[in-house]
């Protein structure tokens, strides 16, 4: 069973979470970071999105420039997956592949054509106004 929870950037700077259930989801099976899609795939007609990143199951995060599905061990100076505390440094780092496949979990996408309905960011359970309860006399 294959479901992505997709992380969508908009252009004022707030994040919209979705899943993607099953059915839907084989369509990002092979794409890669920095290829476009379509909204259609998941439900948002007249968007199109371009791939920006992503993680797998454990974390680790992808990076654009290590071909292929699988995780490596880089030796890193800079970029995804690194914090570096003095400059010049190497480190050794555990990353993924830009290919989205199976093990993936979270997938990052921009906005690059908006359509014709705005998106909507659901609103937390703690931030919704209470109702007020009326008392019977």
């Amino acid at each position: 069973m294959v479901t992505f929870k997709l992380v969508i950037g908009t252009k004022g700077g707030k994040c919209l979470q979705k899943e993607v259930p099953e059915p839907d989801s084989k369509g990002f099976l092979g794409k890669k970071i920095g290829e476009a899609i379509k909204g259609e795939l998941i439900g948002l007609t007249g968007y199109e999105f371009l791939i920006t990143g992503g993680s797998d199951y454990a974390g680790f995060p992808m990076r654009k420039d290590i071909t292929g599905p699988g995780r490596k061990r880089i030796l890193a100076i800079q970029g995804i997956g690194l914090k570096s505390k003095r400059k010049g440094q190497r480190q050794r780092k555990t990353v993924c592949g830009n290919t989205i496949h199976n093990n993936i979990s979270q997938i990052n996408l921009k906005v690059t054509k908006e359509g014709p309905a705005p998106l909507e960011i659901p609103k937390k359970e703690s931030e919704k106004p209470k109702e007020k309860k009326e008392e019977a006399k």
